[in-house]
């Protein structure tokens, strides 16, 4: 006889807070704290389920980058990637470019800031491009993904196009890999229906 499926935690495990781009959010995960550190579910599919995240995630990513590196703004065109973003050290400027021509926000961003310390996380749905600027020292970015990296589907946006505006509340001039200091602009961006 198999046990019946029980949720270990309330269905406010996590708070949902919406941004201006539609079906982009802020998750806040209920974090339990006493004098030996922490614990909090970074992923649970049932409660992320409850909240209406019903994605399959395919691929965990971690990337490592230090003071005032910018990576971005990455998609994909085919296998396009959805994204579950969170910092488990450090703290980042994560933005999100709504792509979708079909969106009332096409062609706009938003801007989260995520830490180790107050462990949010962005969902960014597919049909948006993405990228982060360092503020700390060190940050050590965690991200799931809704479909499999594909190097000939993948476009870098010009993460300073003046279309675009976008306050990355820079400290310093950002460090950037070569892919990523020639991104296309937004006029000129492959971009989903």
């Amino acid at each position: 006889m198999s046990a019946a499926r029980v949720l270990p935690l309330s269905m406010n495990a996590i708070q949902v807070i919406p941004t201006p781009l539609p079906g982009v959010v802020v998750l806040e995960p209920r974090v339990f704290s006493d004098d030996r550190g922490f614990f909090f579910e970074s992923y649970n599919e049932d409660v992320l389920a409850g909240v209406g995240l019903r994605e399959r995630f395919v691929q965990d990513n971690h990337s490592c980058s230090y003071r005032n590196v910018l990576r971005g703004l990455h998609y994909q065109v085919k296998q396009s990637q959805g994204k579950l973003v969170r910092v488990a050290e450090g703290e980042i400027v994560d933005v999100a470019v709504d792509l979708r021509r079909s969106s009332a926000t096409f062609g706009k961003w938003h801007a989260a800031r995520l830490s180790g310390e107050n462990k949010r996380m962005l969902w960014i749905p597919a049909g948006l491009a993405h990228g982060f600027y360092v503020v700390s020292e060190k940050a050590h970015v965690l991200y799931k993904a809704t479909d499999f990296y594909s190097p000939d589907h993948e476009r870098t946006l010009a993460w300073d196009d003046p279309d675009l505006g976008i306050d990355w509340q820079l400290s310093d001039p950002p460090i950037l890999s070569p892919k990523d200091r020639r991104g296309a602009s937004f006029r000129d961006a492959e971009k989903f229906d």
